[in-house]
């Protein structure tokens, strides 16, 4: 059967088949009797009965092969489980189990390969597998998930033999299954970590409340002199016959709109100090996106998602809870990134008409340096007056380390200078935002999650929005 599902990792079961017509072969240690037979050639100068005793021997040995063959459980006796150990995150090492089941009679020795595509390991597993009659045996491998979004795994191949090693089987399970490899949970944990174990958490238990400021109603009390009339309560007033005031606290909970540049400048390849992977910038982005929509949505707010290329690839409202949460992962595992520019023009349209009321906005992008200003800065201008904006410009590594680094040759010197002219061309256009009051920044990829994290946390502190 093929077995989808990619909500759920769950194990995908299948009963095995024979591989075509010839579905058996000899096993080693029957050629290894029959070169013993041929022991009996050496004496066939001497004594024509040692051919005789050859072919007896050999006809024996076939005797026994057949009888080893007809003992080996038939494929339709075996049943194969891929299960595994949890989702399979980017970049997270996991492991996935193949559990065989012998419906035969007797125990059987198993070498099984599984069909696994290039996103989750190199080559695919070599396993060998010991199972009892009746009984079941599990066998393990690991996988490095290397691309988000829908895998497909394909058929699990095996070969198997009795303890006597005569007589070999092959069979193949149809365990086709398509797993969904979902962004780095590991990390948005780590970042929910580190706000619960900051002040930004305290403030948040306390739920510290500044009155007069917001329009989120609190208590009422009497009267004073400098109130304003439309904070009179005037159902109040009438009840206790004197002027009442309701008084009001700053609204803490507000809407954050995580935008996600998925266009061809977010497809560059990026390469971190130290022994990690290579992903590509979209990767670290939705990864940040995650981290961030995790602390937000336990600070109580409501996180929305806009993806987008050519087209609007995920466009999930602002919402809050677990269900939320679940929806988010799936969205961002699923964000591709495109060959093309992407649309700027149409995201902040969806936006627009998505979201009335002033949220925050993190737009994590990336803009050529051209000598005209790139259509994204342009619109991040235009959102500015509705929403406050956090544009995250992702910078490149290799790039800072050339304009940091001192030349020492005279090719060096011309790259150096080419990095120093695009490094201050990205300064001019990021300071000409923040001039328009977006919070424009440029982060390295390696930095841009906790830096978000920072950020958002200095918003919710100073009461930016």
């Amino acid at each position: 059967m093929i077995y989808s599902e990619p909500l759920s990792p769950s194990a995908a079961a299948a009963r095995a088949k024979k591989m075509g017509k010839l579905s058996f072969a000899f096993g080693t240690r029957f050629f290894v009797a029959l070169l013993l037979g041929f022991v009996a050639l050496g004496p066939a100068w001497w004594f024509r009965q040692a051919i005789a005793a050859m072919f007896l021997w050999d006809g024996v040995l076939l005797a026994a092969w057949f009888w080893d063959l007809l003992r080996l459980p038939r494929p339709e006796q075996l049943e194969v489980h891929r299960v595994w150990e949890r989702r399979p995150c980017l970049g997270v090492p996991g492991s996935v189990g193949i559990e065989l089941r012998n419906g035969g009679k007797i125990p059987i020795r198993a070498r099984v390969v599984d069909e696994t595509p290039a996103q989750l390991r190199n080559e695919p597993p070599d396993l060998e597998l010991r199972v009892k009659a009746g009984a079941s045996a599990e066998a393990r491998y690991a996988v490095m998930p290397a691309e988000r979004g829908n895998t497909r795994l394909g058929q699990t191949f095996l070969r198997y033999q009795s303890p006597l090693g005569l007589a070999e089987r092959w069979a193949v399970a149809e365990t086709q299954q398509t797993i969904r490899v979902l962004p780095n949970l590991e990390q948005a944990r780590r970042q929910t970590l580190y706000l619960i174990r900051s002040r930004q958490v305290e403030l948040e238990k306390r739920r510290r409340r500044q009155r007069g400021i917001g329009r989120e109603f609190d208590s009422l009390r009497d009267y004073r002199e400098g109130d304003e009339l439309r904070d009179i309560s005037w159902t109040a007033t009438a009840r206790r016959r004197h002027l009442i005031t309701r008084v009001f606290q700053m609204e803490r909970s507000q809407n954050v709109w995580l935008v996600l540049d998925a266009g061809r400048l977010l497809r560059a390849q990026v390469q971190e100090p130290g022994d990690a992977p290579r992903f590509s910038k979209l990767d670290y982005a939705v990864n940040a996106a995650l981290s961030l929509a995790q602390v937000a949505l336990h600070c109580g707010d409501r996180v929305g998602l806009l993806a987008y290329g050519r087209r609007i690839q995920q466009n999930l409202s602002a919402g809050r809870g677990a269900h939320h949460v679940r929806a988010m992962v799936e969205s961002l595992s699923q964000v591709r990134a495109e060959a093309f520019e992407s649309d700027h023009g149409r995201a902040v349209r969806a936006l627009l008409n998505a979201q009335k009321r002033r949220s925050l906005v993190v737009w994590i992008t990336d803009f050529a340096e051209t000598a005209t200003i790139p259509e994204v800065i342009e619109y991040a201008m235009h959102l500015s007056p509705r929403h406050l904006v956090v544009f995250a410009a992702m910078g490149q590594p290799d790039l800072k380390a050339l304009a940091e680094a001192i030349p020492a040759v005279t090719a060096d010197m011309y790259r150096h200078g080419a990095a120093l002219e695009i490094s201050q061309r990205r300064d001019i256009l990021l300071r000409g935002l923040r001039q328009r009051g977006v919070l424009a920044l440029e982060l390295m990829p390696g930095i841009l999650a906790s830096s978000l994290v920072t950020q958002y946390l200095d918003i919710k502190e100073r009461s930016l929005l």
